[in-house]
Parts: C-alpha cells; structure tokens; sequence
C-alpha cells in the first residue's frame, strides 16, 4: 500500500532525478514544470469526457431514459465522438464582432481553469505549486472567468450574448461573497490560507462535522458560481438563446464547454479539500479518497441539475443577497466565537460547540422566514 500511495510522487522524483543526469539542475526544473502543466492538461481533457459521460447518464436515469448508449461499450465513447465533431466543424466569426475579444475570449477562459488545478493537493505530496496564499490564489485566479465571459459577450455584438455576459458578472461577483466567506470557517480552524495546510488541520476530524452550514452555503455558493442548474442563468437556452456564447461554434464553443465542465469538478475538489478531509482516508491510497470526495460532491451537482428547475433572476440575486450573504456572515462570527471558546478543551468539546452553535443558527433562520410568511399571510388577509 505505501508504494500505490507514493506511485506519483515516486514517478516524479525517479523523473526528475533522471533528467538530472544530463542535464543542469535549472535546465531538469524547467523541464519537470513543462511536464505538470501537460499533465494537468491532460488531466482536464480526461476529466471533461468521463464527467460529461457520467452527468449524461447520470440525467438520464433521473429523467427515466438511457442517456449515450450507441458509441462505445455503455455509450462511453459518445463524448470522444462530440468532441471530434466539434473541433472538426466551421469556426465562423460573426461579421460585426470584435475579432481580438471574440477570438480571445475562449483562451482567457480556458487558462484561468488549468492555473488553479496547481493548487489543489489531489493526494499526499500531489501537488504542483503549494502556495502558502493557495485559496486567496484560486479565487483571485478564477475571477478572471468573469471577465473573459463577460468580453465573450460584449465581443460578439449579439444583445443575447451581451445580456449573458451581464449577468455572469452580476451572478458570479453576487456569489463569490459568500463562497469565500463560508470558506473562511475552514481557514480560520487552520489559520493557513495554504491548502495543503488545510487538508491537514483535518488529520483528526473533517471539518464538515465542524461547519456543515459553511458547507451548504459554499456548496450552494458554488454551484451559481460556476453557472450550473438551477442557477443556469447566463447560458438560459429558452430565454437568451444560450447567453454569452451563441456566436461561437467548432473549437472555440468547445472551449467553453471544456472550462465549464473543469471548473465545475475544480469546485467540487475544493469543496472536497475544505471540508471533506481532501486526500485523508484509510486502506486506499490518498489520491483514490480524493477523487471519491470530489466525485460525490460532484454527483450533488448531477443530481441537482436533473431534478430542479430554473430560477428566475430577480430569485437568484435575492437569494444570494438577502439570504447567502447574510448567513454566512453570522456563520463566521459565531465560528470565531467557538474558536476562542474552546481553546484548549479538546477537540470533542470544539465539535459538540459548533454543532450546537450550527443548530441554533439554522433554529433561528426557521423562525425568523416562518415569522415574515405569516406576516405576509397576515397582510394579504386584512387588504
């Protein structure tokens, strides 16, 4: 089992000592850095087919259909099958497009997704750049989607596109509040924004059991941040006639898809690294606990893309403002309350304090929209 744990990380070292034979030390860096940017490259391309394939089928059992069955054993190859048809077709620039934003767009959203998977520590010694700033490097890095879908828009000339690009920016700037804020809590258990660091303030305890409503709210934060259903807003194909990039087609529309499908597994592994425990298990190695995290969160996200309808947009920005937001600031500070009032009683005594404090947040949110609908009930009644 040591050996199956260490695989990678040993492949990597016997590599790198390899290239150190005949070449200079800086001329082997440079080289085993070229190889991780084509692993993680690789890695994307293989995460969207198997992702895609599972989510279509995964839909498709919710919606009482087979979903890809015809290419390839279970369908598995009909995602190979799109993406070849996809990079072979035309790609047409709209006439009245700004063609340096238009043609730009797509790689200013695809690069921003390969530099945050550097950070994420996939298994013990997994990772390419540990960061001791690695979480405020995610969400400074992945803010630069927001600009590039909102040029894919404006670049294009279509008011449809340009309505999409809109409200990715009013959606995903509403949303990433309260994202970083139900992070926090796992932050500040830590007292390191590094997330390797973060993975082992865990070795003891997840610390889902510590702050299962910064879970939620990231959880909830996150599906709207990265445009999934319901909060499909900016892609909303029976109103804006699937938003920011309807110009685009061939290898740039599979661009965008690809950093669509990417971003969506990146916020599951973070979700997973936070509050999951990351790598941490027993038995199996640290690498196979981290992708059974990831993927189970990731099935949260199928589940609710097959099940939930649309919300409409005055719901969404409602819920992150007068709802989200709100939450996760009283989740934050009773969270320090806890810290500073059970330093140094033990770790049982910090997990029955935060799940009581938790309860009672959630006991006074229950109260406090029960309490304003019989108010409203009680309006309608006397006009």
């Amino acid at each position: 089992m040591p050996f199956l744990n260490d695989l990678f990380v040993n492949l990597s070292s016997w590599i790198h000592g390899f290239l150190a034979h005949f070449l200079p030390l800086w001329a082997a860096d440079l080289v085993m850095m070229l190889f991780t940017i084509a692993c993680l490259i690789a890695f994307a391309v293989t995460t969207i087919i198997f992702i895609n394939w599972l989510e279509r089928k995964v839909i498709g059992r919710i919606q009482d259909r087979y979903g890809p069955n015809r290419v390839g054993p279970l369908g598995i190859l009909q995602c190979v099958a799109d993406m070849i048809k996809m990079l072979t077709k035309e790609d047409i620039t709209p006439a009245q497009a700004d063609r340096l934003i238009f043609n730009l767009a797509p790689v200013m959203v695809v690069v921003p997704t390969f530099m945050v998977l550097a950070v994420i520590p996939f298994g013990r010694g997994m990772v390419a750049a540990d960061l001791n700033v690695g979480f405020l490097y995610i969400m400074a890095v992945s803010s630069l989607t927001t600009i590039a879908i909102l040029l894919a828009g404006w670049g294009s000339r279509n008011k449809y596109s340009l309505l999409g690009g809109v409200r990715v920016v009013a959606q995903m700037m509403s949303y990433e509040i309260p994202m970083v804020l139900s992070a926090l809590g796992a932050i500040m258990l830590t007292g390191s924004l590094s997330m390797v660091s973060i993975v082992a303030g865990q070795s003891r305890v997840p610390f889902i059991l510590l702050q299962p409503l910064g879970f939620l709210i990231y959880l909830t934060s996150a599906v709207a941040e990265v445009n999934r259903a319901p909060f499909d807003l900016p892609e909303a194909e029976s109103e804006i006639i699937a938003g920011y990039h309807t110009e685009y087609s061939g290898i740039k529309y599979a661009m965008f898809l690809l950093a669509e499908y990417v971003n969506a597994f990146i916020v599951s592994a973070i979700a997973a690294t936070l509050f999951l425990g990351g790598w941490q298990g027993p038995l199996l190695p640290s690498y196979i606990w981290f992708f059974l995290k990831a993927y189970a969160i990731y099935f949260v996200l199928m589940w609710l893309r097959g099940t939930l309808p649309r919300l409409r947009i005055d719901q969404l920005m409602g819920l992150a403002w007068r709802f989200l937001v709100p939450l996760a600031l009283v989740n934050l500070l009773v969270m320090g309350l806890v810290i500073t009032l059970t330093q140094r009683k033990g770790l049982f005594s910090l997990v029955l304090v935060s799940l009581v404090a938790n309860g009672l947040i959630v006991a006074a949110v229950v109260i406090i929209y029960a309490f304003a609908i019989w108010r409203r009930r009680q309006v309608k009644v006397t006009t």
